[in-house]
């Protein structure tokens, strides 16, 4: 399946085709073929749950990083505290993608044992969508929580430089037969990587969504990305931002607030942290209630009265789920530019034979 949309002029491609090329492109820059499967299994189920801003346009960013030797593809992560229900958990500047699995099984390995597990990784690296790590653990019969720190993107409240990541969080609950609840925000308006997204699509960003170096409004994505994004809710989300922070960079003993370095960037390590926490539900009562109490919970928000002009009202992370659905049957548009950067990734490496389009 890859066939040219019209309407976008991008083309919607097979995922699993997509799977297994950014798996090979992962194993040639070093990563174990375990590694590489789900390291392009973030990127692709970003794309599948219609957060193109994290899917595969990501790829070459990580393989700039890779190639730098600023992200070790052979990394593992090293248990540097252990306290039973908590560790802490030096990732020596592997992929945040592995280690961020890791610390999710580990969470959920101690809240089996614990009722509570909590894992704090330092030297980690951006991990691409936080709830495919909460998710993980919500299948696993956990309420997940994951934070991360990022690269400053946003202002302290009231002040006019980066000194603030978009330092986002998820939560997850399994709902029965219904895919996962799960929340997944940056602290920002928005997520930086929609910006990038718009200006891979060509298209203006909404207003208040960010401003420009000068610190004016604009609608430019690339204005926006030499700029600086607006926080959520105003100070609200400056405050909760600065929080995350403090949970995954200051108390796990990694890099926090300007020392953080991003994906966007291709040669310096991440220093990014992460803290993962799952609650055992059979710690609390049995799995068959909860998932009882949940139903109960989904039909109360979706028999909500409709405002004018809604059509349906969903729970957190039901868009997600009908999205990967249409995504396995129709493919997953990826636009132009991202086209472009995966056929230049693929030439560079030699896998121009496994593009999937």
């Amino acid at each position: 399946m890859s066939m040219v949309d019209q309407a976008s002029q991008g083309a919607r491609v097979d995922p699993g085709r997509l799977l297994d090329f950014a798996t090979a492109v992962y194993e040639a820059f070093g990563l174990s073929p375990a590694d590489a499967r789900l390291c392009a299994d973030t990127l692709v189920q970003a794309d599948l749950w219609g957060h193109g801003s994290h899917g595969v346009l990501r790829l070459p960013w990580y393989a700039a990083r890779l190639k730098s030797g600023a992200c070790n593809p052979k990394a593992s992560p090293e248990i540097v505290m252990d306290a039973g229900a908590l560790a802490v958990v030096d990732g020596h500047a592997g992929m945040g993608q592995v280690l961020s699995a890791y610390a999710a099984d580990e969470a959920v390995r101690r809240a089996k044992a614990h009722g509570i597990g909590a894992v704090g990784l330092r030297n980690s690296g951006h991990f691409g969508t936080a709830m495919y790590f909460t998710r993980r653990a919500a299948q696993a019969g956990c309420v997940a929580f994951l934070s991360t720190n990022a690269s400053p993107a946003m202002a302290p409240w009231g002040g006019r430089e980066k000194r603030v990541g978009t330092n986002p969080w998820s939560w997850a609950a399994p709902v029965g037969s219904r895919p996962p609840m799960v929340l997944d925000i940056a602290n920002t308006g928005v997520a930086r990587g929609k910006i990038y997204l718009a200006k891979q699509k060509g298209l203006p960003i909404p207003e208040g969504w960010a401003l420009d170096a000068e610190g004016v409004p604009t609608t430019d994505p690339a204005a926006a990305i030499g700029g600086i994004i607006l926080p959520m809710a105003a100070h609200k989300g400056y405050g909760i931002a600065v929080m995350m922070d403090v949970l995954s960079g200051v108390l796990t003993g990694s890099a926090f607030g300007n020392g953080v370095v991003g994906p966007y960037e291709p040669e310096k390590p991440s220093g990014a942290g992460q803290m993962m926490i799952a609650l055992n539900i059979e710690a609390f009562m049995p799995a068959a209630d909860f998932q009882a109490r949940m139903e109960t919970l989904v039909a109360e928000l979706k028999g909500t009265p409709l405002a004018q002009g809604a059509e349906e009202i969903f729970y957190p992370g039901e868009l997600e789920g009908r999205s990967e659905e249409r995504g396995r049957r129709d493919g997953v548009l990826l636009p132009p530019d991202t086209l472009a950067d995966l056929t230049r990734l693929a030439d560079a490496v030699n896998l121009r034979d496994r593009l999937p389009f």
